[in-house]
């Protein structure tokens, strides 16, 4: 690989991780081609980015942008990472469903937003609830007073009907 090869590589992962809410190292070893296309489509469905580089090129692209240092330790050996600016959990959640159906791929380690994660936290991580589910219960629990409110004046009026209409029947018949 030529010297602009690998500072284009370089500048290409460091934009990624500078846009970044979760970055995630895997160990992919023992995964064959097929299983790899799998991981890969079910990264692009939940709208992850997932690359195999080289260490090297890694660690300098996360020397470039300054920020999840600690990561740098875990780029030894067989490493793919996965990127999001979406859903930080959304990889956690593939890789979980991932290694329970082949045995294999491990998560060496992960940033979420700035926290940093070693890869025995992957079942944790995975039952956090996804950004939208986050958002539908922030939203869903809004609407709950409203509604309340809503369903005590709905209460009022059909009381206060009820009496002009018993009021309405008693002077009729008077």
């Amino acid at each position: 690989m030529k010297k602009a090869e690998k500072a284009e590589i370089i500048a290409s992962v460091a934009e990624k991780i500078k846009d970044s809410t979760g970055l995630y190292l895997l160990n992919f070893q023992g995964i064959n081609v097929q299983e790899a296309n799998e991981l890969r489509r079910e990264f692009r469905n939940s709208k992850v980015e997932y690359r195999v580089m080289k260490n090297t090129l890694a660690k300098l692209a996360i020397d470039r942008v300054g920020r999840f240092e600690k990561i740098k330790d875990y780029l030894v050996g067989m490493t793919g990472i996965a990127f999001t600016s979406e859903d930080p959990v959304a990889p956690a959640k593939v890789i979980k469903k991932f290694r329970e159906k082949y045995n294999k791929l491990d998560l060496k380690a992960c940033y979420i937003e700035n926290s940093f994660y070693q890869g025995i936290k992957l079942d944790e991580i995975a039952s956090l609830p996804s950004k939208p589910e986050v958002i539908a219960g922030i939203l869903g629990s809004l609407q709950l007073p409203i509604s309340g409110v809503a369903g005590v004046i709905n209460g009022v009026m059909r009381d206060l009907v009820g009496v002009l209409d018993s009021y309405i029947k008693k002077n009729e018949s008077n």
